[in-house]
């Protein structure tokens, strides 16, 4: 098995997710961006000249089952794409490939697998920030919302990280959770700043518009 390696700096997939307060999914946010999540590995640094021809063949074999249990996820078949995942780990470490099995594990209830999957990934890659977001949305759900903050925040501070609205977000969720109505709409509102488009927080802001103190 070759060394872990940090992928070339792009845009991955996830998350942001929905709350409790919307009526919205975590399914949703996720296919927001699973478009680009397929295309990130083929931005992946190659191996270096220096590594052999086998380990090179290792990489390439890693992203295949990345991209398959990617698409296995999409279509809801998580048990054969945490399989895929854990197949491209075998082969080759990335800090991708533990959080896309977090991320398949959450969808089988498993959230604290999960959220150990994406501590793993930050072992490889610390500067990526998905895992980061990733455990936030986890202790959301695992109702440990405070919890949540310090990563969401670490995530927002990540270097290699497409979709900085999805912890603005998150962090947003928190905040209606605990009553801080002004909080949460600056949170929405940075959201929007980066992705004027971005539905969930959209959908925050209308939420809070039109039940204001009362949430």
């Amino acid at each position: 098995m070759g060394p872990a390696v940090a992928f070339a700096p792009r845009a991955p997939y996830i998350v942001g997710q929905g709350t409790a307060n919307f009526a919205m999914r975590r399914r949703l946010c996720k296919r927001l961006t699973i478009a680009a999540a397929v295309l990130l590995w083929a931005g992946m640094a190659p191996p270096l000249a220096a590594q052999e021809h086998e380990e090179a063949a290792a990489y390439s074999q890693a992203f295949l089952h990345w991209q398959f249990g990617t698409r296995l996820h999409m279509l809801g078949e998580y048990r054969s794409a945490v399989a895929q995942f854990e197949q491209s780990i075998e082969l080759y470490p990335t800090a991708e490939g533990h959080t896309y099995l977090g991320w398949s594990l959450s969808e089988l209830g498993r959230l604290e697998d999960a959220i150990a999957e994406c501590e793993t990934a930050i072992t490889l890659d610390p500067d990526y920030g998905n895992p980061y977001n990733d455990i936030g949305v986890y202790l959301i759900e695992l109702d440990r919302a405070q919890e949540a903050i310090p990563w969401l925040e670490k995530a927002l501070a990540a270097g290699r990280y497409c979709c900085y609205q999805f912890p603005h977000f998150n962090l947003g969720r928190v905040f209606l959770m605990e009553g801080r109505i002004d909080a949460a709409r600056r949170a929405f509102g940075r959201a929007l700043e980066i992705d004027p488009a971005y539905l969930p927080a959209r959908q925050g802001l209308a939420l809070i518009r039109e039940q204001g103190e009362t949430l």
